[in-house]
């Protein structure tokens, strides 16, 4: 079985990447081309990789080239969804980063060209390989857990400085990255809310705060409150200002209460389920008797090489993706929906209004310090794509 020759564009988070493929981690898999537009990147690259692999500074040119088959996008959030499409229409398959873009409406159209394409599609939500959040997803799937009521997400273990922010002009700003620790920070989490319960809300209202903690344009604290369709609600909180941080999910369903914290599952499993105790209890106070289980994850998390290695067996074998490209407009969908609840100080329905978002997202670029930036000198020369 020949290889299949990937070319990575991006060598900002995209290098740990290359690396995997160069070094041969990755089965039916080699690397055989990579992109940046800085020369230092390249001079890199030249030095460590090895000397077969092609180095290019036209990302076009290399997908036309003929020297790859699939291509790993890792460039800045807006250039996702118009590199992938341009990759489709060269007729290769595409592994873009997270998160999918910056608005649904850009991602969408990327989803409608992956489908007329015909070519695998994958996003790195590496998290999914996570063995914690696989079980969590198959206790809520499989029905163990019961109807899902209730669900708490606190993330606050982003903690950013403002010298991080102050390392690039384009950090941090409306026009340079789109948004904040939802888009920068939290795509992950946004991601696992939905995976994990095979749920998307029905509407969404959020208080997002833009440069509370941090001389920044964009959003740094959040808090989210979302309603489902059958009743369901559930809390998300974010931010990158706060020390020490949580990272605490915790699902309630009509069998009990799940939660995942400190790298462990513990399943309060309820004898018979609320609903059967709340009809046959006769008493004045009472509770239906739970059990605490600490429950045993097995495996280990494979992380951005699961990911990777998941997208060559699909392309090799057609193997079930674990994460399609075209979900990532769920978690995306999520943080715009958050965006524009606080910038219409209401609630917002889903599915989104996209135009409406995308009119409110270019004024605040239109405004915004890189914006002005680009206008006045030109855009920078570090464009790293080093967004965690």
């Amino acid at each position: 079985m020949e290889k299949v020759r990937v070319g990575v564009i991006g060598l900002g988070m995209g290098y740990s990447h290359a690396q995997s493929l160069a070094q041969g981690k990755i089965k039916g898999a080699c690397l055989a081309a990579i992109c940046d537009l800085q020369p230092a990147k390249q001079e890199m690259a030249r030095a460590e990789l090895p000397p077969e692999v092609t180095i290019w500074s036209d990302a076009e040119a290399m997908m036309s080239s003929g020297e790859v088959d699939a291509v790993v996008i890792a460039t800045p959030h807006y250039g996702h969804p118009q590199e992938a499409m341009t990759a489709f229409k060269h007729g290769l398959h595409v592994l873009i980063e997270k998160p999918a873009g910056v608005y649904t409406k850009q991602v969408r159209e990327m989803n409608e060209a992956a489908a007329k394409s015909g070519k695998v599609f994958s996003i790195m939500y590496n998290q999914r390989c996570n063995p914690l959040y696989q079980k969590l997803r198959e206790m809520i799937q499989s029905g163990e857990l019961g109807e899902v009521r209730r669900i708490n997400y606190i993330v606050t273990s982003w903690y950013r400085s403002q010298s991080y922010y102050d390392s690039g002009g384009w950090r941090a700003t409306w026009a340079g990255e789109g948004g904040g620790v939802l888009v920068n920070q939290s795509p992950h989490q946004l991601d696992l809310w939905q995976w994990v319960t095979g749920m998307m809300p029905v509407r969404v209202r959020a208080f997002c705060s833009f440069g509370k903690y941090r001389n920044i344009e964009v959003e740094d604290d959040v808090t989210a409150y979302a309603e489902y369709e059958n009743g369901a609600t559930a809390v998300f909180i974010t931010t990158t200002g706060e020390a020490p941080g949580t990272n605490r999910l915790e699902v309630t369903g009509t069998r009990g209460k799940i939660v995942i914290e400190d790298e462990k599952l513990s399943f309060w499993r309820l004898r018979v389920s609320e609903p059967e105790f709340n009809r046959d209890f006769k008493g004045k106070f009472g509770q239906p008797e739970s059990w605490k289980c600490e429950v045993p994850i097995t495996g280990s998390n494979a992380q951005h090489e699961g990911i990777l290695q998941n997208f060559s067996d699909a392309i090799n074998s057609n193997a079930p993706l674990i994460a399609p490209g075209e979900e990532g407009i769920k978690g995306l969908t999520l943080s715009n929906a958050m965006h524009l609840s606080t910038w219409l100080d209401d609630w917002v329905e889903l599915p989104l209004d996209e135009e409406l978002y995308l009119e409110k997202l270019q004024e605040r670029i239109q405004h915004s310090t890189y914006e002005k930036t680009v206008r006045d000198t030109g855009p920078e020369v570090d464009m790293s794509n080093s967004f965690i």
